[in-house]
């Protein structure tokens, strides 16, 4: 990776990556607070294929970018980030909301296996699906009548019912893969704990929190907390852009 220097108060590009059972949109009311910001803001289409698919999409998408990136998971979308800031050389932080950091050599199914059940494994409902070689994989999706107590316990029925119609599947492998490095060990990060959060237990994310050395807020809120809390998420991404301009160094 070769890193880039940057103008000094040059304002980051915040790339919003969303997890499993969701889609780009599950940012709006963020990306409506951070435009409001003046920040540059764009919600990439996580592939949700694995990593080795979904990291180096994200990267190339950072590498793109002329200036510095700051890269923001949800959920899945924390596994992605990590793995694609050691891959861009101008990614300057990672903001987890309610997300995976995970260490080298760990895998989701690892980290949600060292704490207590949270309602996500009852809830999938698994579907095969062919992959471009021809060769069948599974896939994750949540079940329609687990969608509100697992992810989106907080949002309005008829949005909730919305959501779950829309919801995009994993594949099973993403869960299980085991990340191939931690980027947060070099790179600056923050942290956005939900505290209602039945999909990811809010003790496993304080543990990675503290693991990453993040800055970090708690906010009470689902999974979907990018919905239902979208101006206190923003306002954490507000915090690590502001921080990291003062980080960015003149070329």
């Amino acid at each position: 990776m070769t890193t880039r220097e940057f103008k000094n108060g040059s304002t980051p590009t915040v790339l919003l990556v969303h997890g499993a059972f969701t889609d780009a949109s599950s940012w709006a009311g963020v990306i409506a607070e951070l435009q409001a910001a003046g920040i540059p803001v764009i919600a990439v289409a996580n592939p949700l294929r694995g990593l080795a698919t979904d990291a180096p999409y994200l990267a190339g998408v950072a590498a793109a970018i002329d200036g510095p990136v700051l890269l923001a998971g949800h959920s899945y979308g924390g596994v992605v980030i990590t793995q694609a800031g050691a891959q861009a050389g101008n990614v300057v932080g990672l903001i987890y909301v309610t997300a995976f950091a995970l260490e080298e050599g760990e895998s989701v199914l690892d980290l949600a296996g060292r704490f207590p059940d949270s309602l996500l494994g009852q809830a999938l409902r698994p579907a095969a699906f062919r992959t471009g070689d021809g060769q069948e994989a599974m896939e994750l999706y949540l079940r329609t009548d687990r969608f509100a107590s697992v992810f989106a316990a907080d949002l309005p029925e008829r949005l909730t019912s919305v959501v779950a119609a829309a919801q995009r599947p994993i594949a099973a492998v993403a869960f299980e893969e085991s990340s191939p490095g931690a980027s947060w060990k070099t790179l600056p990060s923050w942290y956005v704990v939900a505290t209602a959060d039945q999909a990811i237990h809010p003790a496993a994310q304080r543990f990675m929190a503290e693991r990453a050395g993040a800055d970090t807020i708690e906010v009470d809120g689902s999974h979907a907390i990018t919905l239902s809390q979208p101006a206190a998420v923003a306002g954490h991404i507000r915090t690590a852009a502001a921080q990291a301009v003062k980080n960015v160094t003149r070329s």
